[in-house]
This record gives C-alpha cells, structure tokens and sequence, in this order.
C-alpha cells in the first residue's frame, strides 16, 4: 500500500485496557496524540484495574486478536507499532506471526510484566515466548524488574548493572533496550539507549526525578510516545532513535509534573498526558520552562537573600546599595560585549538585531548608572562579578547555542525578581525610582523575545548540545544568584 496525504505517523497500539485511563491503550492513545500521532488500536485483554490494583483479567480469543490486527493492517498504512501487554503464550504467538507478515517500519516492545501497583500482568510460562518476541522488535523498553526477567538475573541496585543487563540482552537478542532508571532511587534519573551492535553502544539522558506519586502507566506512556516520534522521523526520512527518546522523555516529566493535578484515584495516580498541549497549543515541550522548573532551588534562594529582601523592605543599607549599583555597571559593560559577540554569531538577522539592540541598551544603562548613582566613576569588579562575567565569555567562545543559553537568566531572573521588587515599592520607599524600572513593559518583551530564540535554538540542536545550553543556563542562574548576595556577602 502506498502512504500518501500528510506525514502524521500512523501508530498501532497493541496492548491490554486500563478503564480508570491511566495506564494500557487509553494511556497509549493519549500519548501518540499528544506526541503529534495518530493513534489506532488492538486490545489484548480486558483488565479490571484502577490506580490501587488489578482484579481481574479477561483475554479475548487468540484467533479474534488476529482478526483485529488483520483489520486494522488490510485498510491501514502502519507507520509504528507500540506493543504493550501480551498475557500469555497464545497472544504472543499471534502477534509475532502478525509482525512477520506486516512487518511494520517501526515497532517498540514494552515487555509488560507487573504493573506498578506489583499485581502480575504476564503469565509466568509466556516468559520465554516473550523472549522468542524480542527480535521482531527495533526497540524495548523494560523498566527494572522487566529487565532483570529478561537478563535471567536479579534486578539492578545500581545504574552501572542496568546498563550491564541491557547491554547482555541487546546483544543476546539482537534489539535495542530502552534502560530506564526511574526504579532506583537518586534525585535524577538515568535513561539510555543501548545497542550493542551500535558504534557508541550507550547513549545516555539524565533529568531530574519528578517527586510525585503520579507514575500509573509511565512505562506505556514513554513507549507510546517514543514510537509515534520515531514514526514521524522515518515519514522525514530521518529516525533517529536517540532523539526519538529524548523528545520522549521531555513530554513524560512535563506529564509528570502536572499529574497530582489531575486528582485522579486514590493510589499511584496517572501522569497528565495533555497538559502541554492544553497549556501552550503545541507538540514541542518548553525546554526553558523545564529549565525554570529544575533552578526552582536557585530562584528560591535568591528570593529569600538578605540582600533581595532588604531591598525589597526599603531596609538595605545604602552602602550596600550602592556597592551593587557601581558592580552592575561594571557587569553591563561586559555584559554588552557578551551580547554583541552573541549578535555575531547569530545567523538570523532578526537575532542578531535583537541580541545588538540589547548590547546598545546595556551600555546606555550603565551611562544612566554612573551618572546617577555611582558618581561617574570605576570600581574595581568583586569576585562575584568576575566569575559571571568570564562564565558568559566562555559560553560565547563555544558558540551561539551556548551563548544564548547563558545570557537568559540574566534577562529573565532580573525580570522576575523585579516585579515582586516593584510591587513592593511605596510613596517612601528609598530606593523608588530605582526599583519602579523594573515595571517597564519592554524589557518583560525582551525577556520572552530571548526565551523564544532559546527555544528555536534549542529545537535545532542534539540532545548533547541541549544538555550543554542547560548547563550554561544552570551556570548563569547561579551566578545570578551569587551577583545579588554579593553586596552582602564577605569577600573571600
């Protein structure tokens, strides 16, 4: 059959049922639709579960399962194929006969064995039929305990002897593994895309754990969403696998963060599956809202800085003041080198517009500086102001990517410190004129023109150089953060 019209990937979703929606092909449907697919589906079984536990199972006869795949593959172009839980031997067979047939582009295997909530959800003697299924796939995803039951060994207690089993099954069966590390225990959790058979046989990604109880149907979620992004990069005639996981797993910790929202069950609650698409209208995930979210830590503390709170009371000492007004200037006129630098680099012309303007605004800001507040004179910079300065110079020296990265945080926690500082601001207020600057409806403008230049920079680059530009921005936050506890802070 010969694909033609858009190039929306057509996933199939092989899988059980999850009536409370969390988890089976109502958590894969979901997922392939929020991940830019176009979901179809094949039930396996019928499962009595909700977020506390699994009561019962029905399964369907073998021959009608393949009656359903058979529907489906005669009338439809199959781009992708997500195989989720098979139960037995029987479904097992008839799956892999099917997959001999059709042979889809793409298929990725999640080796469904327990759900989270521990009840079992694949028969013990279909373990090795299982096994006898993992070279018909591309890709598998087994979570920890999965992984062990495949390796025929006792589950990883550490991320080096996940990698270890996923290499021996990678190689032993000839198929990708998806090692996943949302089982052990750490602030971050490590993923990586093994292949024995691959050039660089470990690819790794790390994100931050997200710290809720909303995990029902994680597993089906990923393996959803990692199929539908590698059916859409072999529409592009691209597919690549590792990107494929990356995107994935930006859209699960979004999903994962906003799931206690949802309110739904009273036990290991599911993961809000559209919350990206119905808070922004769009399949990309913000990569420097994830960023925001991950210095939380850094924005807390510089919120509750003696420095930021005295200024915000009218309480600062005017010494202090002062001292940070004279390091800014100092920092602005480094700072619209950065951005000049910045501009250069830009291959955009509106970029580079945008990056010079703010250059030229920058040293209009330190003229205003010294002529108001600081005499007019030079100060020597302190050590807080040095080290900001030397890490921006240093993201531009390893190239634009890095280097818009690195200036965002002064754009963007200036300005969000700012409003909280300007609201504060009374008829009294010491340092009125001062802080009333910060309620300049331009400069909240420049602040989302350079989170959307990130963005689109960000999109365009690897996973690599995505965690490179985090790391530049992470870097600046706390230098942000060292920069306003300076003036109060004994030198070192």
């Amino acid at each position: 059959m010969t694909r033609t019209g858009p190039a929306v990937p057509r996933v199939l979703s092989i899988a059980g049922t999850d009536p409370t929606g969390g988890a089976g092909i109502q958590a894969d449907l979901k997922s392939i639709a929020a991940n830019g697919g176009y979901g179809m589906a094949v039930v396996t079984a019928l499962v009595a579960q909700n977020t506390q536990g699994v009561r019962a199972v029905h399964t369907p006869p073998a021959d009608f399962l393949g009656q359903q795949l058979d529907a489906v593959s005669d009338d439809v172009v199959i781009d992708a194929v997500k195989i989720g839980m098979l139960g037995d031997v029987a479904t097992i067979e008839v799956v892999g006969a099917w997959l001999g047939r059709v042979r889809p582009p793409v298929v990725v295997l999640d080796p469904v064995m327990v759900a989270t909530s521990g009840d079992r959800l694949l028969v013990t003697e279909a373990e090795q039929a299982l096994r006898d299924l993992l070279p018909a796939a591309d890709l598998i995803t087994p979570n920890v305990p999965e992984l062990a039951v495949l390796a025929d060994e006792r589950p990883a207690a550490t991320w080096d002897d996940v990698v270890a089993q996923a290499l021996a099954v990678s190689e032993r069966f000839g198929v990708a593994v998806l090692a996943k590390g949302g089982h052990l225990e750490g602030d971050l959790v490590h993923d990586a895309l093994v292949d024995a058979a691959a050039p660089e046989p470990v690819r790794s990604l790390v994100a931050p754990r997200v710290d809720t109880t909303a995990t029902h149907g994680t597993g089906c979620s990923l393996s959803s969403a990692v199929a539908t992004w590698q059916g859409a990069g072999v529409l592009a005639g691209s597919g690549d696998w590792f990107a494929s996981i990356d995107r994935s797993k930006q859209w699960l910790t979004e999903s994962l963060r906003h799931g206690a929202g949802l309110e739904v069950g009273q036990g290991h609650g599911p993961v809000s599956h559209l919350s990206g698409l119905w808070s922004r209208g769009g399949l990309v995930t913000s990569v420097t809202a994830d960023w925001w979210e991950r210095i939380a830590g850094i924005r807390d503390g510089t919120d509750a800085d003696p420095f930021v709170a005295g200024l915000a009371a009218g309480t600062l000492p005017r010494e202090a003041f002062g001292w940070y007004l004279a390091q800014d200037a100092e920092y602005l006129h480094a700072y619209a080198d950065v951005l000049a630098r910045t501009a250069e680099l830009a291959d955009d012309p509106a970029e580079a517009a945008f990056w010079a303007a703010g250059s030229a605004e920058c040293l209009e800001e330190e003229l205003r500086l010294h002529q108001r507040w600081t005499g007019g004179g030079r100060v020597e910079p302190a050590p807080a102001t040095v080290a900001y300065v030397e890490h921006l110079q240093e993201a531009v020296e390893a190239g634009y990517a890095e280097a818009v990265a690195a200036v965002l945080p002064c754009y963007w926690m200036y300005a969000d410190i700012g409003t909280r500082l300007a609201a504060a601001v009374t008829e009294e207020h010491p340092y009125r004129d001062w802080l009333l600057t910060y309620g300049d409806p331009a400069f909240a403008e420049a602040v989302e023109r350079a989170r959307a230049i990130t963005e689109k920079v960000a999109a365009t680059f690897s996973p690599d150089v995505r965690e490179q530009m985090w790391q530049a921005f992470a870097t600046s936050a706390l230098h942000e953060r060292a920069f306003f506890a300076a003036p109060l802070t004994p030198p070192t």
